[in-house]
C-alpha cells in the first residue's frame, strides 16, 4: 500500500512564495487523492505490495495501464518535489552542485534562466527538472506525469507547473511562480545528496 508522505514542514513554512492554503490544496487534496487513486487501482494485483518506482518502471509505455503510471508517477513526483523546497532556499549552491552547474552553464544565472524557462515553456501541465543523464547534468521538461525515472534519467531536482501548484499564489504568472521559487525556495542539500 502506498502512502501519503507528511510535508517535510509546516503548511505555512513557504509563505509567502508558497502560501498555507496551496500547500493545504496541493498536499492535502491533490497529492492524497493521486495516492488514493493509485492504491484502488493496484488492489488485488502483482503491484499491490511494490514500491513506487518500481510500478512506475513496471507499467510506464503500457496504454492499458496509463491510469496506474499517472498516478504511481504523479505520487513519486510530488514526493520528490516537497523535499526539492525548503524556507530560506534558493539561490546560488556551493560546493560540488556549484561547481557541475558551473560546468555544464557557465554560471548560475544561466542556469536559473533555462530551469525557469523549462516551466515556463512545458505547454499545459507538468514539470521542469535538473537531471544526471549520461554522467550530464541537464534540464529537461516532462508533461503531466511523466517523470525521468520512467526513462532511465536521474532526477535532482523538479519545480512543479501543474496550475494547482502555484494558481491561488500568482494565478496565471507562471513565470513569476518559477523566479521566486528558484530564488528562495530550491533545497541545494536535497540537490546535493541527489548528486551523491
Amino acid at each position: 500500500m502506498i502512502t501519503l508522505p507528511e510535508l517535510p514542514y509546516a503548511k505555512d513554512a513557504l509563505s509567502p512564495v508558497i502560501g498555507a492554503a496551496t500547500l493545504e490544496f496541493h498536499h492535502g487534496k491533490h497529492h492524497k487523492a493521486y495516492v488514493d487513486n493509485l492504491n484502488k487501482l493496484i488492489a488485488g494485483t502483482e503491484l499491490a505490495d511494490a514500491d513506487l518506482e518500481t510500478i512506475i518502471k513496471k507499467v510506464a509505455g503500457d496504454p492499458a495501464r496509463a491510469g496506474i503510471f499517472n498516478n504511481a508517477a504523479q505520487v513519486w513526483n510530488h514526493s520528490f518535489y516537497w523535499q526539492c523546497l525548503k524556507a530560506g532556499g534558493g539561490g546560488a549552491p556551493t560546493g560540488a552542485v556549484a561547481a557541475k552547474i558551473a560546468a555544464a552553464w557557465e554560471s548560475y544565472e544561466k542556469f536559473a534562466e533555462e530551469l525557469k524557462n523549462a516551466g515556463v515553456t512545458q505547454f499545459g501541465s507538468g514539470w521542469a527538472w535538473l537531471v544526471v543523464d549520461g554522467g550530464q547534468l541537464k534540464i529537461t521538461k516532462t508533461a503531466n506525469a511523466d517523470t525521468p525515472i520512467a526513462h532511465g534519467v536521474k532526477p535532482l531536482l523538479t519545480i512543479d507547473v501543474w496550475e494547482h501548484a502555484y494558481y491561488l499564489d500568482y494565478q496565471n504568472r507562471r513565470p513569476d511562480y518559477l523566479s521566486a521559487v528558484i530564488a528562495n525556495l530550491i533545497n541545494w542539500d536535497f540537490v546535493s545528496a541527489n548528486l551523491g
